[in-house]
C-alpha cells in the first residue's frame, strides 16, 4: 500500500504553512484526493518536491 500524507504532514515536512499546501492543491500544482480529508500520494509529492 502506498503512503497517504494529510496536510499538516505535508506542511511539516516541507516546512511551510498549511495554508501554502492547500494553495498548491488549488492552483494544481500539487496533486491530492478528497479521502475524508485531503490525502497527498508520496509518488505526488515527489513531484512537487523536484
Amino acid at each position: 500500500m502506498k503512503k497517504l500524507y494529510t496536510i499538516p504532514e505535508i506542511a511539516k515536512l516541507l516546512k511551510v504553512s498549511r495554508k501554502t499546501i492547500y494553495r498548491y492543491i488549488k492552483s494544481g500544482k500539487l496533486k491530492a484526493t478528497k479521502i475524508g480529508q485531503w490525502r497527498i500520494k508520496q509518488e505526488d509529492l515527489n513531484k512537487l518536491i523536484k
